[in-house]
């Protein structure tokens, strides 16, 4: 440790240079940051990326902090958030700082791997690029780092180290700004020209590729408003966990698998001695390496799936034999550790006192529902539990983009921005990149930031944008990849089945499962809008993006339809201010 300390409920808690609050409380042993305004059951950290704010906390008598995304700072005074409210004392409004405007030619928002490809793309086109990410250094989730830089729970770090050292050259000759701790609110396109608007957490160090954020916090700790003009747009803004609920999700203890692996990338922190992960997909095998690698306990893997997918669709598959070389690399570090990785097998509740203390897990037939008698109890203080990732859509909507089902996505319905193969939308001018145009992973993500930054700065020349074959071909190779990795690993049926009818849904306004299935079979909610409206879900701080697809799965289980009508498909007129702050359900629709 650094020898730096701030006291949380009175007692020292160290931390290193760059560790979020979050993470150093974490390290130290405590598990509850904020109460519930009902029952003042114990919330701690879960998703780690500043979406779901279950981590609020008091800091210098003023409440609603994430803490997950605050850095820590020496001397800090923090507290355990009771209730949903601060009391009167520590609601101080934090201090907005005078505006700054920019132009450019090409705004990218986002530094992860579709962003900083991007933005390297767009400069190699010779357009003026500015780079808005709201971390405090690139690389997105998928290379989330601290200042110690990337380590041994990272991969493809030649990738990393090449787009970092291109975007640093545009940096180093004056075609790219880099302003990280950037978090942007408001895309307006407008007469010719896209207009993005963004706070800057005071502290923040700008003008620089990849330069460190330090001090001030990004919620009521001080922010400055920044506004940059520009002639095109390229939105990267990534993803999040999908999750769903369960018994005792809400434990602290429970995190979602980014949470997890945020902790061990970022911080530097185990998210506990023995750790259960569970849910679908091969981010699962990643992150179970990881910790294992890192000096975790890893009890199991609990895998929904079972395989037949990826056999069903083989070519696809070893299409990208670099991934399945890849995932091999994972299995054969779990075999070495022992650790067993169960296929049909998901989990049901978790129990604990104030903090998760065992993981309930239960097999699945192979049409995914519960086994009946199967359930067993596994101890564990850490479970890591994900189903994928849903696009964050928020700004491409908020811009007037159209969205609809991305063929890359699956069956499920999930919802992306509709977009050409260069990335371009509907919307003149305005790009998307990544994940927004459907889940794929860091590969793909990358191959659309560079189609989509030359895309741009073609548009920004006024001149055809001239995309290269050998491109185009590697988007559709992946994206077929894609697609078969997603219809190997679908969110089986039987999970609804676990659910109590006190199983909160929604964390946000703790909403449990009871009520929202009152709503549609009582009060006539037939589809997760007027669900939403009349249970509540998705109206509090999170505006959905944690329980979302939970309540358009549990919606369609109990009225029979198709899930996918959580997210409105249709543009948002704009401008409409503030409307990225909001769930797309809740925004203003065309007249």
């Amino acid at each position: 440790m650094s020898g730096q300390s701030f006291t949380f409920e009175g007692r020292s808690v160290p931390f290193r240079p760059g560790q979020s609050v979050g993470a150093a409380v974490w390290a130290a042993g405590d598990r509850t940051l904020r109460t519930t305004r009902g029952e003042a059951d114990p919330r701690g950290l879960f998703c780690g990326i500043g979406i779901c704010h279950d981590c609020l906390v008091v800091i210098d008598d003023v409440g609603d902090q994430r803490a997950c995304i605050t850095p820590a700072e020496e001397g800090m005074v923090v507290r355990v958030q009771q209730g949903a409210v601060p009391p009167p004392a520590v609601a101080a409004a934090g201090h907005v700082g005078p505006g700054e405007l920019l132009t450019t030619e090409v705004v990218v928002i986002g530094g992860g791997p579709a962003g900083m490809a991007a933005a390297a793309a767009a400069t190699a086109g010779g357009a003026k690029v500015v780079l808005l990410d709201a971390e405090a250094r690139v690389g997105g989730q998928y290379w989330r780092h601290g200042p110690h830089g990337l380590g041994a729970q990272h991969h493809a770090v030649e990738a990393f180290t090449a787009l970092r050292t291109a975007v640093d050259g545009a940096a180093a000759i004056g075609l790219l700004t880099h302003r990280p701790r950037h978090r942007v609110w408001r895309v307006d396109p407008e007469g010719g020209r896209v207009v993005v608007h963004a706070v800057q957490a005071c502290g923040g160090a700008g003008g620089e590729a990849g330069g460190e954020a330090g001090g001030g916090r990004p919620d009521g700790g001080g922010e400055r408003p920044v506004t940059v003009a520009a002639t095109a747009v390229v939105i990267a803004t990534g993803a999040h966990d999908t999750v769903l609920p369960f018994p005792g999700w809400d434990l602290p203890g429970v995190l979602a698998a980014g949470g997890a692996q945020a902790l061990l990338k970022e911080h530097q922190v185990l998210p506990g001695r023995r750790v259960v992960v569970a849910g679908t997909g091969p981010f699962l095998l990643s992150l179970a390496a990881g910790l294992a690698q890192a000096g975790a306990e890893v009890a199991a893997v609990f895998e929904a799936g079972d395989g037949r997918g990826w056999a069903r669709r083989w070519r696809s598959a070893t299409a990208v034999p670099r991934a399945l070389i890849e995932g091999a690399q994972y299995a054969a570090t779990l075999a070495r550790q022992r650790i067993p990785v169960r296929a049909r097998h998901i989990v049901v509740a978790a129990r604990g006192r104030d903090r998760l203390e065992a993981v309930e897990v239960a097999r699945l037939t192979g049409e995914g529902r519960l086994v009946p008698g199967s359930a067993r109890w596994v101890r564990a203080d850490a479970l890591a539990v994900g189903w994928g990732f849903t696009p964050r859509l928020e700004l491409a909507q908020q811009a007037g983009c159209t969205l609809g089902v991305s063929h890359a996505i699956g069956p499920a319905g999930a919802a992306a921005v509709v977009a050409d193969a260069e990335g371009r939308t509907g919307v003149p001018g305005v790009y998307v990149a990544g994940e927004v145009g459907g889940i794929g992973g860091a590969p793909l993500a990358q191959v659309t930031g560079r189609l989509a930054g030359s895309a741009a700065a073609a548009w920004v020349r006024g001149v055809p944008s001239a995309p290269d074959g050998a491109e185009l071909a590697e988007r559709r190779r992946l994206s077929a990849f894609a697609a078969t990795m997603h219809a190997a690993h679908p969110v089986p049926p039987g999970w609804v089945e676990a659910l109590t009818p006190s199983t909160i849904v929604c964390r946000c306004e703790e909403v449990p499962a009871d009520r929202l299935r009152h709503v549609v079979r009582e009060l006539g909610a037939t589809d997760p809008r007027t669900a939403k409206l009349l249970s509540r879900c998705g109206m509090g701080w999170c505006q959905g993006r944690v329980c979302g697809t939970a309540v358009d799965r549990l919606v369609a289980d109990v009225t029979g339809r198709r899930p996918g009508g959580f997210v409105d498909a249709r543009p948002v007129a704009a401008p409409v201010r503030l409307a990225s702050l909001l769930d797309p359900a809740d925004t203003p629709r065309p007249s």
